[in-house]
């Protein structure tokens, strides 16, 4: 009801620029997360999306999904295939998130794909990551490319990315992460993993020993598993090279440029894909994709003045011991560990498995990142009886990147989360 004399309500402003469809999502809804397909599969209804391209790759895991991508990606489009691969979360802009033919998808395409949700989404609260994913789906379906290869981005079963049915699904590892909403055990977050298989379509598995309730549903769909060390093999053959190998199959690559040792059963997962579509790419494009394809903040290197400085993604103890491994096979040197977690991560699983490779530890706050963040000093407080807990404390990243005292010959291992490689890539970008 308008009373007399009042002025009429004023429309809403429609957002104009990325930014302020950015905001304007980011507010929507109350809860950051909120898992379930009800939501998502109404409005991608009211869409009349249909499947984003003829074939489609979806890949969860607790880590290696976001190289395992690049790898599908970049040895498809080396067979000359136009791809679009959907990605979580950004590091340096949301653009990433969405690739078409191997370039980021620009502003204009973003705002469009986001008026479309807005379109047809009526009263329907979705989540940042929901509207993201039907944006995404939109794009592809304009694009139209020939192959769609889409990330989870937590979980799987209940994933926003679960309402499309894929050729192929990946799983690549299987780890303790994200407990609070996939369950408390591996075999429960196993579970929820397994919900993106498909009856009858192949499941590509990255882990040499998957949890029973992987291998349990997988046969209770009839989704025939292809399991690494098992069903296809990596293995390597010198400095420069390894071999992919199944029982009909075997060809001798290149390492791929992405450096860290994990990096080798992540390609052998993306072949495993690639080759488990029903009309797969030629062999003679591993080798040159393997080669072109990128992921950044994955073990990415700088030297500065002499200082070896890296930088990961990892957050989760079984990243943190595959850094342990990465560390193994360096060049010795002494090793600064700046640490900037999340509140929600095991942060004392993580220095553990890094401890006896690191000598001097700085941690940071990670209160820039939103509701998740922690102040160092809550860091520091649990950390305190561990192989950090004299470490040098820093308010934040940037802090600690500028005052952290590595000398030449030393190295610098910034981790911890997303944001905090993402802040790292910023800043070391910048001294370029």
């Amino acid at each position: 009801m308008i009373l007399k004399g009042s002025p009429p309500a004023m429309p809403s402003p429609v957002p104009a620029t990325l930014e302020d469809w950015l905001l304007e999502i980011e507010q929507r809804h109350p809860r950051d997360i909120e898992l379930g397909l009800d939501r998502i599969r109404s409005v991608h209804a009211r869409m009349r999306l249909t499947r984003p391209a003829p074939q489609v790759i979806t890949v969860a895991g607790t880590n290696g999904k976001g190289s395992t991508v690049a790898f599908i990606e970049s040895i498809a489009r080396a067979a000359g295939w136009r791809v679009g691969s959907y990605t979580s979360p950004h590091l340096l802009r949301y653009n990433e998130r969405v690739r078409i033919d191997g370039e980021d998808v620009d502003d204009a395409s973003l705002v469009a794909a986001f008026q479309a949700v807005e379109d047809a989404r009526g009263d329907v609260p979705l989540t940042y990551f929901e509207t993201g994913t039907l944006a995404a789906l939109w794009l592809f379906a304009n694009a139209a490319p020939d192959l769609a290869v889409l990330e989870v981005g937590l979980g799987g079963r209940l994933d926003a990315v679960n309402i499309v049915d894929a050729d192929v699904a990946v799983i690549t590892t299987v780890d303790l992460d994200h407990q609070d909403w996939l369950g408390g055990d591996i075999e429960a977050i196993g579970r929820e993993k397994a919900g993106i298989a498909r009856p009858w379509k192949p499941l590509v598995l990255g882990d040499d020993d998957p949890p029973a309730s992987v291998l349990r549903h997988a046969y209770a769909i009839g989704a025939p598993s292809w399991r690494i060390a098992n069903d296809f093999f990596a293995e390597p053959v010198d400095a420069s090279h390894w071999r992919w190998r199944d029982v009909g199959f075997e060809a001798v690559l290149p390492r791929p440029r992405l450096a860290a040792p994990v990096q080798l059963r992540n390609a052998a997962c993306a072949i495993a894909a690639l080759r488990a579509l029903p009309d797969a790419p030629p062999a003679s494009a591993y080798g040159p994709g393997l080669l072109a394809a990128r992921a950044a903040a994955r073990l990415q290197r700088w030297e500065r003045d002499g200082v070896e400085w890296w930088v990961d993604v990892g957050h989760n103890p079984q990243a943190a011991r595959a850094l342990a491994q990465a560390l193994d096979e360096a060049p010795p040197m002494p090793t600064h560990a700046i640490y900037s977690a999340l509140a929600d991560k095991d942060v004392t699983a993580v220095v553990a498995a890094l401890a006896a490779r690191v000598e001097h530890w700085h941690l940071a706050g990670s209160e820039a990142a939103g509701p998740r963040g922690q102040a160092v000093e809550a860091l520091a407080a649990r950390l305190r009886d561990g192989p950090a807990g004299t470490a040098h404390l820093h308010p934040g990243l940037a802090n600690a990147i500028a005052d952290v005292d590595a000398r030449p010959g030393q190295r610098v291992l910034v981790f911890g989360s997303f944001h905090a490689a993402g802040e790292a890539l910023r800043l070391l970008n910048a001294g370029s």
